[in-house]
């Protein structure tokens, strides 16, 4: 059975750019939320990203609800960590893949020391 983890936007990203760091991620089972998928939205659009539609097209699949007691435990993990300036999106990611049992890829050293945690070098 192959692994699952949630990605990141950044995780996305990178693979996009094709950054080796993240080659070993692509056959992997991936979990995104609303969250990512709108800033990877956001990011493609912004950079007048070529083929944004077929990236878009590609991660939508992987996009599953979010339990509104993981955003609950995520912001209370974020105003008590609020000297990291860590995103919303990343502390509710972060906790959403520690409910589902899978890790959280991401390459934003505020996360790099956490358990559960699956560092990708940018």
């Amino acid at each position: 059975m192959t692994e699952s983890y949630l990605f990141d936007t950044y995780a996305i990203i990178e693979i996009i750019k094709g950054n080796i760091n993240y080659k070993k991620f692509i056959d992997k089972n991936i979990v995104i939320n609303n969250f990512i998928f709108s800033e990877l939205c956001y990011f493609l659009f912004g950079n007048k990203y070529p083929e944004s539609d077929k990236y878009l097209n590609r991660y939508k699949k992987f996009i599953s609800s979010i339990n509104p007691t993981t955003i609950i435990k995520a912001m209370k993990f974020r105003y008590n960590n609020k000297k990291k300036e860590m995103s919303m999106t990343d502390c509710i990611s972060y906790f959403m893949a520690k409910e589902l049992g899978i890790k959280f890829l991401t390459g934003d050293k505020e996360f790099e020391n956490l358990e559960n945690v699956e560092f990708a070098k940018k």
